[in-house]
């Protein structure tokens, strides 16, 4: 069967629109797992909360906070990936944390109690965890470097998130949702 020109153009048209998506897709896909590690370390905002309630101490822990981002700052710099902006991206991590963490607490404050558990040590389990997600971050940083510097990388990071809350419905609270688009926030870094 021969085909005339205007019937390859479109068969061109449909190949080119073809890889155009896929290649956006891929793109979703890529930023995939800095997703969902950052939703895990969202997931561990609960304990922290939890030992918070426990302990009685605040939300705000600035030695803390810093600790992490200067340890986040000079993974960077042996990665070579630019200290700035991973320092941004780790305070968004850090924000989106503790907006859990105040909402938590707020409801158990409501509630009169936290729910039952058994004590949580925050410094010897739950800071080994976050640390764990710090690496992991870092590797996903450093994956998604060229993703992340493109300029579609917001709307790629929105899809992203979307595709993530869309396949965890049954955590997918309003509360999650807003955390991890804090915590994403600063994920992109395009070139100006």
């Amino acid at each position: 069967m021969r085909l005339n020109q205007r019937q390859l153009a479109t068969v061109f048209a449909l190949a080119v629109s073809g890889v155009g998506m896929a290649k956006a897709q891929s793109t979703v896909d890529q930023l995939q797992p800095l997703v969902e590690t950052s939703a895990r370390r969202l997931a561990i905002a609960e304990q922290v909360a939890l030992s918070k309630w426990d302990s009685k101490t605040a939300v705000e822990d600035a030695a803390r906070e810093a600790q992490v981002i200067q340890g986040a700052v000079k993974d960077a710099e042996s990665k070579g990936l630019a200290p700035e902006p991973v320092a941004v991206f780790f305070k968004a991590q850090i924000e989106a944390n503790k907006i859990v963490q105040y909402a938590l607490l707020a409801d158990w404050r409501r509630a009169g109690k936290a729910p039952a558990h058994a004590p949580i040590n925050l410094v010897a389990t739950i800071r080994p965890q976050l640390d764990q997600v710090q690496t992991a971050l870092m590797a996903e940083l450093q994956a998604t470097a060229t993703i992340r510097a493109s300029g579609t990388c917001s709307i790629d990071m929105a899809k992203a998130i979307g595709t993530y809350l869309s396949a965890h419905k049954s955590d997918a609270t309003p509360l999650r949702a807003i955390a991890l688009d804090r915590a994403l926030a600063t994920a992109c870094t395009p070139a100006k």
